[in-house]
């Protein structure tokens, strides 16, 4: 069995090193594009399987016996932009650690917003003990858009701090203690349930720019945003606009339009919005390696897999 593992910028063998340990059988190596010299060359060894995180454009045209492509990253959306003229399937994770990192998130984000821990930490600066009031869950509904397998994980963490608690997703979904809707019929009953909207979406044709100047503004007022998904997601200057009209209070921001956020982007000063740097939920190599290898085997063996992306939808 030959694996190719395709990751720029990424430390590879630390990878290859897991790959084996769980396929001992396994021949790895670690591909990147050839110079001039060895473009001429037609004897390229060719895999059965590749771990990739956004892999150049090149990758495919050189990986011609490809059974499958593994994503090590939570998406899938820079994969779905490449040529896969052969439709080689392409398998996402399931989970492998990140949900649980971004439920934390989440909840530490919505928490400290809601009781408002940033004016104590200015009090703190100024040697000021000051009790605020205690806050009403009730006035504070929590929106989960996009109920997968990390979504609803993360909708769950949410309701067990006793949020009123709403998801939204393409299909019809159900989850205990979740008020659910679903199809873009339902979407604005959903957005006007709820007071923060936390965004956990892939991103697809469809969702590119969902979160705009009227999405936001359906909102229970001050509405606030958590984006741990993508920033294609979000319409930044409308973000900010609102803001500035009062109709959101702030945001917290994981993903942006551009990564690295630039250093004279807006957000950055911005005293309402929180910034982390696409660091929400961090691959956890070993357990993403543990699970490519087990579903290889199963499809070895020519049993199904779970995490098949439909490429008609997107993930």
């Amino acid at each position: 069995m030959k694996i190719v593992f395709c990751a720029p910028h990424k430390d590879f063998q630390p990878w290859l090193d897991d790959i084996v340990a769980n396929i001992p059988a396994a021949e790895v190596w670690s591909w990147s594009p050839p110079d001039e010299a060895q473009a001429l060359r037609s004897d390229e060894p060719q895999a059965d399987y590749a771990l990739v995180w956004a892999p150049p454009t090149e990758f495919f045209s050189a990986q011609k016996n490809l059974k499958a492509v593994f994503t090590i990253g939570a998406g899938v959306d820079r994969l779905m932009k490449l040529p896969n003229p052969d439709g080689v399937p392409i398998v996402r994770l399931n989970d492998a650690g990140m949900a649980v990192q971004m439920a934390e998130y989440v909840c530490h984000a919505l928490i400290r917003h809601t009781r408002e821990f940033a004016a104590y930490e200015a009090q703190a600066r100024h040697a000021e003990w000051t009790v605020r009031a205690p806050i009403d869950r009730a006035a504070w509904p929590v929106g989960v858009m996009g109920l997968g397998s990390i979504g609803a994980r993360v909708a769950q963490a949410v309701a067990a701090f006793d949020y009123p608690t709403f998801g939204w997703s393409r299909t019809a979904k159900s989850l205990p203690g979740i008020s659910t809707f679903a199809g873009t019929e339902n979407l604005e009953k959903f957005l006007q349930s709820v007071r923060v909207l936390v965004c956990v979406l892939p991103l697809t044709h469809d969702t590119e720019n969902i979160l705009n100047f009227v999405t936001l503004s359906r909102l229970k007022p001050p509405g606030y945003l958590i984006n741990v998904a993508r920033g294609a997601h979000l319409v930044e200057a409308d973000l900010l606009a609102l803001i500035k009209t009062g109709a959101m209070s702030g945001a917290a921001l994981d993903v942006f339009q551009t990564e690295p956020l630039p250093p004279d982007h807006p957000f950055w000063h911005h005293p309402e919005i929180r910034i982390t740097p696409h660091s929400s939920a961090i691959t956890l190599r070993k357990e993403s390696v543990m699970q490519i290898a087990a579903k290889i085997y199963d499809l070895e063996q020519g049993r199904n897999i779970e995490g098949v992306v439909n490429q008609q939808v997107g993930y």
